[in-house]
């Protein structure tokens, strides 16, 4: 005696088609580096990566003043940087800004960037992205054990 009717056996391939389908399609999406996005929010085909390193000013390329090339290549210290300046690194929107103020207002200064990833909305492919961008206060360095606060 079969365990499952004709139908049943229907249905379950189905089901398992779909789910196949749903993580390769996760699969491929994940192999696929995310566009970048121009400040209009129109992705473009291929941005080069800026050359000069962090900090540099860049504004004899791009047209803009001195200033604000340097403001916009500098490094964003996460324990200071409010939500609006959050806002402007890339792939950060005013959602995830807020989160990430929210979460040092309720949890404390960042010890490293990696404390990034506490945040719900951020991975370890969008911390990648940051990295270079951002730091948390004056050491990038991973806090040791004995520093940390112990649970009671």
């Amino acid at each position: 005696m079969d365990a499952l009717t004709p139908a049943e056996r229907r249905g379950a391939l189905v089901v398992v088609l779909l789910l196949a389908l749903g993580a390769g399609r996760d699969l491929w999406r994940a192999t696929r580096p995310l566009p970048a996005v121009t400040p209009a929010g129109a992705p473009t085909a291929a941005a080069p990566e800026p050359r000069d390193p962090p900090g540099e000013t860049i504004a004899s390329e791009v047209g803009a003043p001195p200033e604000a090339a340097t403001r916009a290549s500098a490094v964003l210290d996460l324990n200071r940087a409010s939500a609006k300046e959050l806002d402007a690194l890339p792939g950060i929107g005013p959602v995830l800004a807020a989160r990430i103020v929210a979460h040092r207002q309720r949890h404390g200064p960042f010890g490293s960037r990696d404390e990034l990833l506490a945040v719900r909305g951020i991975g370890p492919r969008l911390l990648a992205r940051l990295a270079p961008r951002v730091r948390a206060g004056g050491s990038e360095a991973p806090a040791r054990p004995d520093t940390l606060p112990r649970a009671r």
